[in-house]
């Protein structure tokens, strides 16, 4: 299927339209990499902590993932709070740096508005209306499915199809007839368990690891996209 053929177009947020994962990960490395210090005799945090158990999932999901990988168990009220220091800390990055927009994904974006396909934003995040207002591209899109329409809904997070779903049913448009766009591992992965099409942007994740994961196709840039 042509981009073209799409009945809607669904973009993650962070890495996709904006450069805010790099303030996520800057958080991540913060809290998680002091924790697992001060928690000592395990693995300490590294890069690659980011996008095997944190890029693209629900907050304290992610938590929970990494600290399975250390073997460490924690109450919810502790994962809990972890949580409520990581989205400070990105708060913190958010303020400090403001919201850089990936010029491409805009072009990309134009492109789409331009051939009157319908669009949606899918983020993990509950600061995805705000990072949207921030970027000025919170107009551009009809609906945002973010990490508190999830809860209010009952949607199980990425790497399920739940929240692609949804937003594929707010535009009216059949899951096998619908793009997602997605840098993030578990995003790519919830794409091909909801039998979407998926472009994968390689952010760093890897192309082959997108690929193995879901994507059925994979760009450095959306730019690479337009007119193609």
């Amino acid at each position: 299927m042509h981009i073209l053929e799409a009945e809607a177009v669904l973009f993650d947020l962070d890495g996709v339209l904006t450069d805010t994962a790099a303030a996520h990960e800057r958080a991540w490395a913060k809290v998680m990499g002091e924790f697992l210090d001060a928690y000592g005799g395990v693995t300490p945090y590294s890069v690659a902590d980011y996008y095997a158990y944190l890029d693209g999932k629900q907050r304290l999901k992610g938590i929970q993932s990494l600290l399975g990988s250390r073997g460490i168990e924690l109450s919810m009220d502790e994962v809990t709070q972890l949580g409520a220091q990581k989205n400070a800390a990105f708060r913190q990055a958010l303020n400090a740096d403001g919201v850089r927009v990936f010029p491409g994904s805009v072009r990309f974006l134009d492109w789409l508005q331009q051939h009157r396909i319908p669009v949606a934003v899918v983020s993990s995040s509950r600061n995805a209306p705000a990072v949207l207002e921030a970027a000025g591209l919170l107009d551009r899109f009809p609906a945002v499915v973010d990490g508190t329409v999830a809860a209010e809904h009952g949607l199980h997070s990425k790497p399920a199809p739940d929240t692609y779903e949804y937003a594929a049913k707010l535009l009216g448009a059949a899951p096998t007839r619908t793009v997602i766009v997605e840098d993030a591992v578990s995003g790519v992965a919830a794409g091909r368990a909801g039998h979407f099409r998926v472009v994968g942007v390689d952010r760093g994740a890897g192309r082959d690891t997108l690929m193995q994961n879901g994507a059925d196709v994979v760009v450095g840039d959306l730019g690479e996209l337009v007119a193609t």
